[in-house]
């Protein structure tokens, strides 16, 4: 966990943003559920209980501004956003697979552009998103079935 805030810190420093203590609380806070998807608003309120003079606006603002500098990853399930730590400082661009039981997040090792461009000679893909969800290894073998699951 010290290496992966470090990396962060060194990050802020290179983007000319000030680790102030309320940015540090987050990356704690962040690194804290690094293996899941956190919802901004639960984020917002663990950062307003631990500073409660701090305004929805500046928990936002420092959310955005990890996501432009690459320290935290953002995806929307149900149209409600959510954020998670960055898994992996040198490769940014990366998909997942998200466990529909637990909400564990493994990171997938590569990108499947190559088989759709070559299904769409002559097109340009300017961006992609790609996700895959069901039951993570130790969901499966604890028995948790289909029915268990919450659907994206």
């Amino acid at each position: 966990m010290a290496e992966s805030l470090t990396a962060a810190v060194t990050i802020l420093r290179n983007n000319k943003l000030k680790l102030t203590k309320q940015r540090h609380a987050l990356l704690e806070f962040l690194l804290t559920n690094q293996g899941h998807y956190t919802d901004v608003v639960a984020v917002d309120a663990y950062m307003r209980t631990e500073f409660p003079g701090m305004s929805h606006n500046t928990v936002y603002r420092n959310l955005k501004e990890f996501e432009e500098v690459g320290i935290v990853e953002q995806n929307t399930e149900q149209e409600r956003a959510r954020v998670k730590y960055q898994c992996d400082f040198h490769h940014q661009h990366h998909h997942h697979f998200i466990c529909q039981h637990c909400g564990k997040v493994i990171e997938l090792q590569m990108c499947p552009m190559d088989f759709f461009t070559d299904q769409l000679p002559g097109a340009e893909i300017t961006g992609h998103s790609f996700e895959l969800y069901g039951l993570c290894a130790e969901c499966k073998a604890a028995g948790v079935s289909d029915q268990d699951l919450v659907k994206n």
